[in-house]
């Protein structure tokens, strides 16, 4: 399958899930990343705003950590220090993004990244929206050495995606099911 049919054929199912079963699998998936040591320890984390039904994490951030979210900037990702209650707005992808003014995070600064995802494999490589931004970011020096963990519902890890020369591994992908570190 190629990957647009494919991706257009996960959402559609992501989208069908009920409400209660959407919020059930985020709460798991949410719950096995607070009982992982990568998780535990990072001082500072980057997270995503659920867009489309995505598994949302939004629980995870009430807690003492410092978290980065993204904003889509020209072709790049920019990361912001947000707080729950600070303002969001819409970005150029209908994405809610932290306000630009908030404080920025470098790479220096981050323990972990967790990185959303329409579908990943058991390798480890995920398929986007097509955009490429995470795949840019995490192809730059100064991120890739990051720990990275997918995360999507057990619907969408699959056995392989189609891969192409500039898409990058992930070192672990989280479902509802469970954590499974690759690298």
């Amino acid at each position: 399958m190629e990957k647009a049919e494919l991706r257009r054929s996960l959402i559609k199912t992501r989208q069908s899930m009920l409400p209660e079963e959407w919020r059930e699998k985020s709460d798991r998936i949410s719950s096995h990343l607070q009982s992982s040591p990568l998780f535990t320890q990072a001082k500072t984390i980057l997270a995503y705003f659920s867009f489309r039904q995505e598994p949302d994490l939004s629980i995870l951030f009430t807690d003492n950590r410092k978290w980065g979210f993204p904003r889509c900037v020209g072709n790049a990702l920019s990361w912001h220090i947000w707080k729950p209650g600070e303002p969001l707005q819409k970005g150029a992808f209908g994405i809610f993004e932290p306000h630009p003014d908030l404080p920025t995070l470098n790479a220096n600064e981050v323990d972990l990244i967790l990185v959303p995802a329409v579908a990943c494999d058991v390798r480890g490589y995920r398929l986007g929206y097509g955009g490429g931004y995470y795949d840019r970011l995490l192809s730059s020096p100064e991120w890739s050495s990051k720990p990275t963990i997918g995360i999507v519902f057990e619907f969408a890890y699959l056995p392989q995606l189609p891969i192409e020369g500039w898409d990058i591994q992930l070192n672990g992908v989280c479902t509802e099911v469970g954590l499974r570190m690759l690298q």
